[in-house]
């Protein structure tokens, strides 16, 4: 029930108000002076919602009352009660604080009954804003929660149009309480796509929960998922809860789903549908409150039409598909993924240098097809840091497994029979890695699309080697 402070020195006035204001259904708190309530304000600002001070009968006395409040009190709104016609202690009134100045004449009950009007309605307003207020500061706990748990975890790198596109459709999602499908290969980033989702919504504030189904099988995805009772299986010494009840109220991101058999994916539609489950021994239901989110490396379409996955439980989860890019589409994040790795291990590691890669290094990466993705990336570039390498990586310093950027040429040819047989190592590196697409070829090697097609004219390269 809101609570309003009445400061006013008119007996009348002061009676009439707090009457009507207590009809209307709040708590009124009256005192004959400007000043006399503010002890009580001091105590409990918490508790009033509106102080209104009569700036009429001692003008100096009544302004002072509204900067008091405003000093003490900075979040508890004024309104100041003014004489008719006295525009300038109105204006004063205003610059001391007060949110609104209502004119008021004391010899009409009729007056007053429209200033008590006045004042609900001040209050609906406030009512209005406080509510504004609460959910902005509510997005502004999300906010912190997303950028400290995933600049931590999961240090968003990566300025390509591709993963820009990926990261949009993840925000956009955030606030749908629907089920999402992420699919992409190992090591792009599917965790952090759907870290993106749940700490830009609404269940920011509640936990964030992951699971790699492919980590276990049967009997133990289910314990992991549902936990178990007391006596389940040898060594099941007390009841255990599962990740679906650790994710109660917030988001629990299934990894590698495609890897469950048909009969558990019926026990995780019936959650996803239901939102309840027993624990493994159990015989009660166990309710939960939980946003699935579940990702895949796979093409479930595939395993639907071969019956290895249920078509309900993937129309279910597939509300929304989202795509994450491979390492090999989004060539131009690399280096910048690079330096963010370096300076990740040199921060865990003290006794690091940091070190930088030459640009024939960051080609040869960037070339690359990367068949684990970023996962893979940062192992390199982790071993090589720890490596004992010079200040700088050069290409000649990249592991075995990443191929030769250039054939050898042959023993004793000329300086630029070399350059030639470098450059046509990064041409064709480049073309495999952009499964023949010219335009993503050049673009990793950082040349125009006519650049790149007068060089493999040049030595009769084909898209298609």
């Amino acid at each position: 029930m809101p609570e309003i402070l009445l400061l006013d020195a008119d007996r009348d006035d002061r009676v009439f108000l707090a009457t009507v204001l207590r009809e209307s259904g709040y708590t009124v708190t009256a005192f004959e002076g400007p000043q006399d309530g503010l002890p009580l304000l001091r105590e409990r600002p918490a508790c009033v919602d509106l102080v209104v001070v009569d700036v009429d009968h001692d003008v100096e006395s009544g302004l002072e009352a509204v900067k008091a409040v405003r000093a003490g009190a900075a979040e508890v709104p004024v309104v100041a009660m003014v004489a008719p016609g006295h525009a300038d202690v109105a204006r004063r009134a205003r610059e001391a604080g007060a949110v609104d100045v209502l004119p008021r004449d004391r010899l009409l009950d009729p007056e007053r009954r429209v200033t008590a009007e006045r004042i609900q309605a001040i209050l609906a307003t406030l009512s209005e804003v406080k509510g504004l207020r609460a959910e902005v500061e509510g997005l502004r706990r999300r906010d912190a929660l997303f950028r400290e748990f995933v600049g931590r975890r999961y240090r968003i790198v990566g300025e390509s149009s591709a993963w820009k596109r990926a990261l949009e459709e993840a925000r956009r999602l955030a606030s749908v309480p629907r089920p999402v499908l992420i699919v992409g290969e190992r090591g792009t980033g599917k965790e952090m796509i759907a870290a993106t989702m749940h700490f830009g919504g609404p269940r920011a504030e509640g936990p964030f929960v992951t699971v790699n189904c492919a980590a276990f099988q049967g009997t133990l995805l289910e314990a992991e998922l549902f936990g178990h009772e007391k006596g389940a299986f040898t060594g099941a010494e007390k009841r255990k809860a599962g990740r679906f009840e650790l994710a109660d109220g917030g988001t629990l991101f299934l990894d590698e789903i495609g890897n469950m058999s048909r009969d558990f994916q019926e026990k995780i539609l019936r959650v996803v549908e239901y939102r309840e489950f027993e624990r493994l021994a159990g015989t009660e239901s166990v309710r939960v409150d939980v946003r699935v989110i579940a990702g895949t490396n796979v093409d479930l379409t595939e395993r639907v039409r071969k019956g290895d996955f249920r078509a309900d439980l993937y129309d279910r989860l597939a509300f929304a598909v989202l795509r994450v890019p491979p390492l090999r589409e989004r060539p131009e994040d690399i280096p910048a993924l690079v330096a963010h790795f370096v300076s990740e291990i040199c921060r865990e590691v003290p006794w690091l240098r940091a070190r930088t890669f030459s640009a024939e290094a960051l080609a040869r990466l960037q070339a690359h097809a990367w068949p684990g993705n970023v996962r893979e990336l940062r192992n390199v570039v982790e071993r090589l840091v720890c490596s004992d390498v010079g200040e700088e990586i050069a290409a000649a310093d990249l592991p075995a497994e990443l191929g030769s950027a250039a054939p050898e040429a042959p023993p004793g040819a000329a300086f630029p029979d070399r350059v030639a047989s470098y450059e046509q190592g990064l041409l064709r590196d480049a073309l495999r890695a952009a499964r023949g697409s010219q335009k993503k070829a050049a673009d990793a090697l950082g040349l125009t699309y006519d650049q790149f097609r007068h060089l493999i004219r040049k030595y009769g390269i084909r898209a298609d080697e």
